[in-house]
């Protein structure tokens, strides 16, 4: 970068850009201090220029030309908040190749599309920056790649999606069905109008597709990565989780070693369980999956509230770590972005960015394990007719299938629950032992098939 000043275009100025506008403006004295030289936004591209915005923002610097705002000489880093695959892709490209620095939250386009950006970054010389693209206000891609770089991540346990854990919030403390919950948080503006996204899981395991990138050095695409999301959670599970001693999370998880999907077996695969596999003459491989988990109530993720993010990171150095805080949101957001743009002025992104070699041939020789592999103890709730013979029938299809029964309750049916007034069914409730997924769906499948089971079963992974 030439001269002491550091140019700023940013490309997108809705609620994350207008925030990060705002810091660089309304706090230009303070970004010059940490940043040692200042930070100057030199140009705003957007869609409508005679929209209304923060009136911070001078009039002269907005501008509706993507391609001058990139091309222009005296413009040292591009920002990207423009969202999505299609636009956001052409302008970081591009951007690259017009020799700028690239800070983006862009979670979709890295997950996605981040080898093919990260090369072009490095063909160009230049740096990509992306702490914002995963929990929001949470600095965790910082404190993956910078503060436990002395570390082989065994496990990561996640709440990713804050829309997700509101709702999953409304229904455990307040009692909400999980339609008012959601129609809450769309009056709250923690959800879209469309909430597909977050609730089924997909940008959880985008989130994760990220962090498994930087942790294990894995390629996974957010499709390849096994998905559940909340939609089908009732609140009688929300209150047969309760009684257990259990509170739903829609987790976003990476665990090594023997692929168990306990939090006892993240901390068990710490001190060379990650590399069994190559005992065994194989690679070392990890778990991934994004799905809802019952969490014992003194669990830390299971005390994580409202549309907070959280990330339980264990090392096999330092141990246990974990990271909270607002997962989007104009402001929390634009903090993280400021913050690259601070890294780039200081020049610790560049040397960063250089030694982490991300999204390159250089993996670190971690492969994805198949999902029907991974071990874990299972909550099932089915709607089973109340008759003789029902549970034995179950019971044996689970042992033909080498899965074992924990505990097991029938649960009288309450007042506006399915029961057997309107359908003959009653709730059963069954907690197994380790089962390998595999194994448990085929299981699933031939309940479901019974004639004496409303299915589909209902079903969730159990986090000890």
């Amino acid at each position: 970068m030439s001269g002491d000043t550091i140019n700023i275009a940013l490309v997108g100025c809705g609620t994350v850009g207008g925030g990060v506008a705002h810091v660089l403006l309304a706090h230009a004295d303070r970004v010059t201090q940490r940043a040692g030289r200042p930070l100057a936004l030199r140009r705003v591209v957007v869609r409508d220029h005679a929209k209304l915005r923060d009136p911070i923002i001078p009039r002269d610097i907005i501008s509706t030309d993507i391609a001058d705002a990139i091309h222009d000489p005296n413009v040292h880093i591009v920002v990207e908040l423009v969202g999505g695959l299609g636009i956001a892709k052409k302008v970081v490209l591009d951007a690259l190749a017009a020799g700028k620095h690239v800070v983006t939250a862009n979670k979709s386009l890295l997950a996605d599309a981040g080898a093919e950006v990260f090369e072009a970054a490095r063909r160009a010389e230049r740096t990509v920056c992306f702490e914002a693209a995963v929990a929001g206000g949470v600095p965790v891609i910082r404190a993956l790649g910078e503060s436990l770089a002395a570390n082989q991540v065994t496990a990561i346990q996640a709440i990713l999606n804050g829309t997700s854990n509101f709702i999953l919030t409304a229904m455990a403390e307040r009692g909400m069905s999980y339609a008012a919950a959601l129609a809450e948080a769309q009056r709250l503006g923690y959800a879209e109008a469309d909430p597909t996204l977050d609730v089924d899981g997909s940008d959880a395991a985008h989130k994760l597709a990220i962090l498994a990138q930087i942790s294990f050095g894995v390629a996974a695409r957010p499709h390849e990565i096994a998905r559940q999301g909340i939609d089908t959670i009732d609140a009688m599970d929300i209150r047969f989780a309760y009684e257990l001693g259990y509170t739903i999370k829609l987790l976003a998880e990476a665990w090594t070693g023997g692929h168990s999907h306990s939090t006892n077996g993240a901390k068990l695969s710490r001190g060379g369980a990650a590399n069994a596999a190559h005992a065994n003459g194989g690679p070392p491989t990890v778990a991934l999956h994004v799905a809802p988990v019952l969490l014992r109530h003194t669990d830390l993720l299971a005390q994580v509230r409202g549309a907070y993010n959280a990330v339980l990171v264990y090392g096999d150095i330092v141990g246990e770590t974990l990271y909270q805080g607002p997962g989007a949101g104009q402001m929390p957001t634009a903090s993280s972005v400021v913050a690259d743009l601070i890294d780039l002025g200081v020049g610790r992104a560049q040397r960063t960015f250089a030694a982490a070699k991300l999204w390159s041939h250089e993996g670190r020789g971690f492969t994805v394990e198949p999902p029907e592999r991974v071990r874990s103890r299972f909550y099932l709730r089915l709607q089973v007719a109340d008759r003789p013979g029902v549970l034995a029938d179950i019971t044996r299809i689970l042992a033909d299938e080498e899965i074992s029964i924990s505990s097991l309750v029938q649960h009288e049916t309450e007042e506006g629950e399915p029961g057997a007034s309107a359908t003959g069914a009653v709730p059963l409730v069954i907690v197994t032992h380790y089962a390998s997924t595999g194994k448990f769906r085929k299981a699933l499948e031939r309940i479901n098939a019974l004639s004496t089971t409303a299915a589909p079963a209902v079903f969730f992974s159990m986090g000890d």
